[in-house]
């Protein structure tokens, strides 16, 4: 299987990892996804089947930086992963006991023109979202704070996660100008992103806004 295939024909400078399965739930694929950029590649989310030095990831210009959403992305071994690595602060002290770290970041802020960090606490204290403006789409990286699970835009609750942070944030993605949901997980063997507009994505985040704010876990 390639290490790296772009995701559609119709979403240039977007590839996609090879699938590998979460360690935790083995009903959901995980991949990394690679930014071809002129100003430099970024690399998304962690996953073990992926190699800096692969011809894949050289022909396609390498890895300037690559970015995690939160802490549990890092328990997945990159050590073939060779490039500068970022997280949030709250973040960092577990992510730095998996794998080395280059820098954190607090706020939201923009990396050149076309890419947005975007923190959306909750899942954990320092997930973050990453949006990036390219090819006429805006793609919006989510990790597991939204994955798909059987088709559905679902959300993680978990012992750690502080919900009324998960509330606030997933308002805030609520009301974010995007078209593709590019989460980390997704059911195995299903679509790994969702082509959507601005009624559809607020209507699949206001059920899952609703069904977090009744207590529930998804």
């Amino acid at each position: 299987m390639k290490e790296l295939v772009q995701v559609e024909t119709g979403m240039p400078g977007l590839y996609a990892s090879a699938p590998q399965l979460l360690p935790f739930d083995s009903s959901l694929e995980i991949r990394a996804f690679l930014l071809q950029r002129e100003r430099g590649n970024l690399l998304l989310y962690g996953v073990n089947t992926l190699a800096t030095d692969s011809p894949a990831v050289r022909d396609l210009g390498g890895i300037a930086r690559r970015y995690l959403n939160h802490w549990h992305e890092a328990m997945i071994p990159m050590d073939r992963i060779d490039a500068p690595l970022y997280c949030h602060e709250k973040d960092r002290e577990s992510v730095a006991e998996n794998t080395p770290l280059h820098g954190t970041f607090a706020g939201r802020h923009m990396l050149d023109d076309d890419f947005e960090v975007i923190p959306t606490p909750g899942h954990t204290s320092g997930a973050t979202a990453f949006l990036w403006a390219s090819g006429g789409h805006r793609y919006l990286f989510t990790s597991d704070t939204i994955y798909l699970r059987e088709g559905e835009w679902v959300a993680t609750v978990l012992g750690e996660s502080d919900r009324t942070s998960y509330i606030e944030s997933l308002e805030l993605i609520r009301d974010l100008d995007f078209d593709v949901l590019v989460p980390w997980a997704a059911t195995r063997g299903q679509p790994y992103y969702a082509a959507t507009d601005k009624s559809d994505a607020r209507r699949r985040i206001g059920a899952i806004l609703e069904r977090v704010r009744r207590g529930g876990d998804h």
